[in-house]
């Protein structure tokens, strides 16, 4: 499930903002009977005060406010639509997802015209750390190991300088090693101008020991004379599953920022983890916010290399008066048997709720019983014959990773003297971190 957006800028230029949630549900009643699907899109529109000012849903429930739907052919930008790709190969659907418009979505990104005034380079006749630190982008899931350009140094250093513009900078880089033939190699490096009003900073690293562990990873953070603030941090990592022995890759990001002027800023986090069987799960957890108008988002993606697969989806926006709304669905399917179920939900500011539930059986012999019901009293619950398609492996694998992953596997570990063994300790699972984070 890949997705892309245009950045975080710099400036926090929050003018006019649009998201929208688009569902398909599969029946609505019409003239003809029950249809086989529905798109409802409901769109926000807010100003830089972050009051609403369109409410906007192209589907006949009266409960839900309209002020005014969105023009016929004006798309929202950005919008994540799922499509069934109705193939004719059986038993196989291709679910194609674009980028969900973001309650903030921000204008195109301009870090880069801007760069010298938030981060002074060092001249030219100076040998320090030339800064690629910016904020980082929205919505951009995990980046390969070759798009962080990952190069740590061979010999401790340990050095500082002055530009010519006051600016100050520095790098550093070490060893550290420990128990179990524990060892890191780290570069450090960073910048700050010289009133103090901006400032960078980049961490590399690359772990390894004795078990065949194997990491590498990046950190950065900075500021800006503005107060704007981000952070980000990426891993991926070599191990051994200790239960099953299989080797296994992870990687993982971290990314926020915060506006220094508004009361707005998101976080994201992502994960992938792959092993040498098919065994595949990925994930992520979102959250953002503008003035009065929160939004979160979290998914999810399981196969286990025999054939069965989970996803689902579940996000939800709310405001400061009282509007909440949301979408979520779930599906699980094993060798063209399983089931899909959703619900698409508003809730007044008055507390008047409205909700639709739908939800489909698959039997594998190309029947389909769907059903469903809104709080408004529409209703159906037929069988159908229709071919069930889905996705029984990921687009991106096992075979992938191992692709992408050529600098972590190339980590030179130790050497383990003769009659030495890693001690492997089978410890719980770390408890699951507080979300959202305080932005």
């Amino acid at each position: 499930m890949a997705a892309s957006s245009r950045g975080f800028a710099t400036q926090f230029d929050f003018k006019l903002r649009r998201f929208a949630f688009l569902h398909h549900s599969p029946h609505r009643s019409s003239n003809n009977g029950l249809e086989l699907r529905k798109r409802r899109r409901v769109s926000f529109e807010v100003d830089r005060a972050g009051v609403t000012s369109r409410v906007g849903c192209c589907c006949s429930d009266s409960v839900v406010p309209i002020r005014r739907a969105t023009r016929p052919g004006k798309s929202v930008e950005k919008n994540e639509e799922w499509r069934f790709d109705l193939k004719k190969t059986p038993r196989r659907v291709r679910i194609q997802a674009t980028s969900p418009a973001l309650p903030f979505a921000s204008p195109q990104y301009r870090f880069d015209s801007k760069q010298e005034k938030y981060y002074p380079r060092c001249s030219p006749r100076n040998s320090g750390p030339q800064s690629r630190d910016s904020p980082p982008k929205r919505d951009t899931g995990i980046a390969n190991e070759k798009d962080w350009g990952i190069s740590l140094l061979n010999e401790n250093v340990n050095e500082t300088g002055t530009n010519e513009d006051g600016s100050t900078w520095y790098r550093e880089s070490g060893e550290d090693l420990g128990d179990n033939g524990f060892r890191c190699r780290w570069t450090k490096m960073g910048g700050r101008s010289n009133d103090g009003s901006s400032e960078w900073k980049e961490t590399w690293w690359e772990k390894s020991d004795w078990t065949g562990f194997k990491e590498l990873g990046v950190e950065k953070s900075g500021r800006n004379a503005e107060g704007d603030s981000w952070w980000e941090t990426w891993q991926e990592v070599l191990h051994q599953d200790e239960w099953s022995n299989l080797a296994r890759i992870e990687r993982s990001a971290q990314k926020q920022a915060k506006s220094g002027s508004e009361n707005a800023g998101w976080y994201e986090k992502w994960w992938e983890k792959y092993d040498a069987k098919g065994w595949t799960e990925k994930g992520a957890h979102k959250y953002g916010r503008l003035n009065e108008q929160s939004w979160w988002e979290k998914w999810g993606e399981h196969y286990d290399g025999r054939g069965s697969v989970l996803k689902w989806t579940d996000k939800w926006a709310e405001t400061e008066l009282g509007t909440k709304w949301g979408d979520k669905w779930e599906e699980k399917f094993f060798a063209g048997i399983g089931s899909r179920q959703g619900e698409t939900w508003h809730v007044s500011p008055s507390g008047e709720r409205w909700s639709r539930t739908w939800g489909e059986e698959h039997f594998g012999n190309g029947k389909v019983h769907k059903y469903g019901k809104s709080t408004t009293g529409e209703s159906w619950d037929i069988v159908v014959d229709e071919e069930t398609y889905y996705e029984a492996e990921p687009h991106y694998g096992w075979a992938d990773v191992v692709g992408d992953s050529s600098q972590l596997l190339s980590i030179e570990p130790r050497e383990r003297p003769p009659g030495v063994y890693p001690n492997i300790e089978f410890g719980s699972s770390t408890p699951p971190e507080e979300f959202p984070p305080q932005l």
